[in-house]
């Protein structure tokens, strides 16, 4: 019935052996008259800024047997240059490294007026990052939550410009967002204005809860080995990453009292150009680094003689955990209860059952829970209540291959 290599469970959902269970959902983008389709464009109109306001919004493909879900977001600056690569990133590693999550895109029409916070008289229209923040606020996440399957928990990710916007909104916004990933910030910009406001508020305000990321390029002259020599160095050519060694010193320096969770890397071999996409991986790491069911407690779900009441008390554990970092209630994904469930009919029923019960118990009003519990007994060689799970599931949804096994049964049954 089964492969042990390569495993094929209903719903397209595979199980691989590879000395330890690991779980991997395989997530087919859409795909429409022959092309493959990442998202959509959306818009909203903004009186904030005068102008309307193109997004691109990708949102997690779910197959339609399972309950609807609800998403973190993503805002992502600069949108119309990273959104293939956060979106494929944020697709690849959903719910493995970290949660499903919905990106939002936001393209430019005047980057310096928006990824800027302060007026300079050479650049005219600089200077319009606190409206950008507003119209990020008041519009833009209205019209998202609105519309989209979204949760609370919300991270922002902005290079260069972008980079030193994420940290204006840290220093003075700092409830807009739980995650915040700076890419090779323009800490330099007005002189360094930034800094010092920085530095004022790392010292006053609570980060209880809250995640920064920093990603610093190599930006050095050629010829120039370590940031050490950076820091002593006084030319223009440094005054970038210079600026940007300055604020992670004050970072770490204050994160003991504002309780700001802090990470950073120095990426040697990458520009400033090429930093972005490992940065967004290394963050989101660190952001979500114990999001992943451990894999002791995958082999305690395999094993033979483990208890089902504690491996379950164990996952409910794992997932408290996870809902106390978002800020809200992460249920037991309904997919990843019944693909455990269904894997383990024929190597081990008893745990098999108490995975696909915790299922009925937490989605009573799904279809699937029913047709899975069906074809546990099903293999279990009880027609009667197969036949009555799969009839239940057929009342909440119609669905081929359910009906296709209830009239096998009933066609053999005594």
């Amino acid at each position: 019935m089964m492969n042990v290599d390569l495993i094929p469970l209903k719903k397209s959902i595979y199980f691989c052996f590879l000395g330890l269970f690991s779980v991997t959902a395989l997530k087919a983008q859409t795909i429409k008259n022959n092309l493959i389709v990442m998202g959509v464009v959306d818009s909203v109109h903004s009186k904030i800024l005068n102008e309307t306001r193109k997004l691109w919004v990708y949102v997690p493909a779910r197959d339609s047997t399972f309950a609807q879900q609800k998403y973190p977001v993503v805002y992502l600056l600069d949108g119309d240059s990273h959104f293939p690569s956060v979106t494929g990133m944020i697709q690849q590693l959903g719910n493995s490294v970290c949660p499903d999550m919905i990106v939002v895109a936001i393209p430019n029409t005047d980057r310096m007026r928006d990824l800027t916070t302060n007026s300079i008289a050479a650049l005219k229209t600089s200077g319009g990052g606190e409206n950008f923040t507003s119209f990020i606020e008041k519009e833009l996440m209205p019209h998202i939550d609105s519309i989209y399957p979204t949760t609370s928990y919300k991270i922002l990710i902005g290079h260069s410009l972008g980079g030193s916007m994420v940290i204006n909104t840290l220093v003075n916004h700092p409830h807009m967002f739980n995650g915040f990933i700076a890419i090779d910030p323009s800490m330099w910009w007005d002189r360094g204005i930034l800094l010092n406001q920085a530095r004022e508020a790392l010292k006053q305000k609570n980060y209880s809860g809250k995640f920064l990321f920093i990603g610093i390029a190599n930006t050095m002259p050629k010829g120039m080995m370590d940031t050490t020599q950076a820091r002593k160095d006084t030319s223009a050519a440094t005054s970038h990453i210079r600026a940007i060694l300055k604020l992670r010193d004050m970072i770490q320096s204050d994160t003991a009292v504002n309780k700001l969770k802090f990470a950073y890397k120095y990426y040697q071999n990458d520009t400033h150009g090429s930093v972005p996409l490992i940065t967004e991986y290394d963050a989101l790491r660190f952001f979500f680094k114990n999001y992943g069911l451990p894999q002791e407690t995958i082999m305690k779900i395999f094993g033979k003689n483990s208890n089902p009441e504690v491996v379950l008390a164990e996952i409910q554990s794992h997932y408290d955990n996870i809902s106390k970092q978002m800020g809200y209630k992460v249920a037991l994904p309904e997919d990843v209860i019944n693909n455990f469930g269904i894997r383990l009919i024929t190597d081990n029923p008893k745990m098999a059952f108490a995975f696909l019960q915790l299922n009925i118990k937490n989605y009573p009003n799904s279809y699937n829970v029913y047709d899975s519990m069906g074809d546990y007994y099903d293999a279990e060689k009880d027609k009667t209540k197969a036949i009555a799970y799969y009839r239940k599931a057929l009342t909440l949804k119609e669905f081929p291959d359910t009906r296709s096994k209830l009239n096998k049964l009933l066609a053999t049954k005594d």
